[in-house]
């Protein structure tokens, strides 16, 4: 699929050409991945064929893909944007091909984070005299700071996600399984405009204490919380998440003496956002509204992640990132409370950094929503 074209130019390129030479880089190796369509709009199959990127920092990039997957590649930006697809046939080497056409004197090359370990391993035994690094910490440097182009497609994905949020008061109710449940929101983020289910997340009482808990047969009660925490990715890549907690019927009175003080930790960590604080400046926001209400053992997770073309990418919103938040940098910020064998909550939005604090992009309620 075509990506936008405002999503994509040859600056990104370029930006990471300069990028890899300022790290004694000779060459960016970058496979499918979240770094691959960042770079080119390609969102290529991950398949025992290599598929390449090969981004010299002297000399044209061009892409390595098996002949098969040649019409797919022709179909996104990366010819408008110089790079040249070299297609390879299934006797061919394209580790070979890949070595030959690089210079002579590449001594380091970058390989993306997620590149698989064979493929990897392959490129080690073709450029026997090239140190191997990751280009993660070239990459990131791009990735970090969303374009406003990046940032109307993350709202894009907000609102869409929101409008999943907006329903599900309708599928809870005593009676129902989480499954079922959950696959009603998965057809629902579908119909609201993702590609892509990424996630559903629906833990009703107990389960509820566990914040990556997966769908499961169990009965919704009546007097149930219930996180539902859901997200997938819209055609232009960019993906969503967001988290709300409701209750069916009555809740139970400690549940609401804690849910009172996580909405309050959540706001404040919202408020926190603003360019130049560091990272664990937010976690701190949250945390300590936690722990000064008794519930700090029970905050078990960091504040928040990156988002972009990954669900979890940097900056990491947690203790010990000293990482000072920049305009253009997106993140969730979601406590949560959580009591182990009774109930728990969280709250998340999406946030953008902006010139004058923190922007939220999903605006559906954030009080206890009652079914």
């Amino acid at each position: 699929m075509s990506a936008a074209p405002d999503l994509y130019s040859p600056d990104r390129l370029d930006r990471a050409r300069e990028l890899a030479a300022a790290a004694g880089v000779d060459a960016l190796l970058v496979s499918p991945s979240a770094d691959l369509r960042y770079l080119t709009g390609y969102a290529a199959l991950a398949l025992e064929r290599l598929t390449c990127l090969v981004l010299p920092v002297r000399g044209a990039p061009f892409l390595v893909a098996p002949e098969l997957e040649v019409p797919a590649a022709r179909t996104t930006p990366l010819e408008r944007l110089g790079v040249e697809i070299v297609g390879w046939a299934e006797t061919d080497d394209p580790y070979a091909l890949i070595a030959k056409r690089l210079p002579d004197d590449v001594s380091r090359v970058a390989v993306d984070n997620h590149m698989w370990a064979e493929k990897v391993v392959a490129f080690r035994a073709a450029l026997p005299q090239a140190e191997q690094v990751l280009a993660g910490p070239v990459l990131r440097q791009l990735r970090v700071r969303k374009t406003p182009a990046e940032v109307e497609a993350l709202r894009r994905a907000a609102a869409a996600i929101d409008r999943v949020h907006a329903a599900v008061p309708q599928w809870l109710s005593a009676g129902r399984t989480e499954r079922a449940v959950g696959r009603d929101i998965a057809d629902a983020i579908v119909a609201e405009g993702h590609v892509r289910v990424d996630f559903v997340i629906v833990a009703s009482g107990p389960n509820g204490a566990s914040p990556h808990h997966e769908l499961s047969d169990r009965i919704i009660e009546p007097g149930d919380p219930v996180v539902v925490d859901i997200g997938g990715a819209t055609a232009d890549g960019y993906c969503s998440d967001e988290t709300r907690t409701y209750v069916v019927g009555e809740p139970p009175a400690d549940f609401v003496a804690y849910y009172d003080v996580l909405a309050s930790a959540q706001s404040a960590a919202c408020a926190a956002v603003r360019p130049g604080v560091s990272a664990e400046f937010v976690d701190a926001a949250a945390r300590a509204i936690i722990a000064d209400a008794g519930y700090g053992a029970h905050f078990i997770h960091r504040t928040g992640h990156g988002i972009g073309l990954e669900t979890h990418e940097e900056p990491y919103i947690v203790a010990g990132n000293t990482e000072r938040l920049e305009p253009g940098m997106a993140f969730s910020v979601e406590p949560g409370i959580y009591l182990a064998g009774r109930h728990g909550a969280r709250i998340e939005d999406i946030l953008v950094c902006t010139d004058g604090g923190g922007e939220r992009l999903n605006l559906r309620p954030r009080q206890l929503v009652r079914c």
